[in-house]
């Protein structure tokens, strides 16, 4: 493994901190990246095609006190990961203090009805693109940073359609705890947030959305669904000081809808 990243003349430790999100335009991603950006972190965040969208969610946060670089990168292609990890190191001159494993995809019918074209873009981007982009940012990464992968309650209980996207949230929880366990000692944090249900475009792809969402907090003892600022407190806190003891865990943030599955 390559050395951690050495500070050199062009690095400035009293910059704002450095992060890196995949998907941060949208629904989750995008809520983490506005809360980050609130609290003055410099977001590296990548989205997969909509380059005026993005443009738009950069104009949009532009007064808010962090620095937001958008990215265009497919994070199931390595060349990709390796432009944005580099694109964030030297372009910031510094160490990378947060990632946030958020991008996803996936095809939605039944488990027993993936084909292995299927199997393989849900794998390649919720699971192994995340794996290989913290692999690509740990040399880049010091005491203290943190890292973060994003799931859902596919990762521990069966979901009408759902197939191989909760095998790959549970890959990621399973991930995130092995990487917990072997960076640990260089001091870096390894985490994961499972969100419940979450209100965003993504849920146009279920075939019964106003059903889902409706039975979904029926049985919420909060009596609600979880909202992406909701995740993304979660996630904020995991990334700073305040959680500096905390690693190789799940955070679920579902408004307590687990205790009743």
């Amino acid at each position: 493994m390559e050395p951690l990243w050495e500070i050199g003349d062009n690095a400035d430790m009293d910059s704002p901190p450095l992060t890196i999100v995949t998907g941060a335009t949208r629904g989750i991603g995008a809520a983490v990246t506005r809360r980050l950006l609130a609290q003055g972190w410099t977001v590296y965040g990548c989205y997969l095609r909509n380059r005026r969208a993005a443009d738009a969610f950069a104009a949009d946060v532009a007064d808010l006190p962090g620095q937001f670089v958008p990215v265009k990168a497919n994070v199931a292609k390595e060349a990709d990961l390796i432009l944005l990890v580099e694109s964030a190191v030297h372009e910031h001159g510094g160490p990378i203090r947060g990632l946030v494993l958020n991008a996803a995809s996936g095809v939605l019918r039944p488990l027993a009805e993936q084909t292995r074209k299927h199997w393989d873009w849900t794998m390649d981007i919720n699971a192994w693109g995340a794996i290989h982009l913290a692999q690509l940012a740990r040399p880049h990464m010091a005491d203290g940073s943190s890292i973060v992968g994003l799931s859902s309650p596919g990762a521990v209980r069966a979901i009408p359609d759902y197939g191989s996207v909760g095998v790959s949230k549970a890959a990621i929880e399973a991930a995130m705890r092995q990487l917990a366990f072997e960076w640990g000692p260089a001091g870096i944090r390894v985490n994961t947030v499972r969100a419940g249900l979450v209100p965003t475009d993504a849920l146009n792809h279920f075939p019964d959305r106003d059903a889902l969402e409706a039975e979904t907090r029926a049985r919420t003892p909060l009596g609600r669904l979880v909202e992406p600022d909701d995740v993304a407190a979660a996630v904020a806190f995991l990334l700073g000081d305040d959680a500096r003891a905390i690693t190789g865990t799940t955070l679920v943030v579902d408004g307590g809808a687990a205790i009743l599955s």
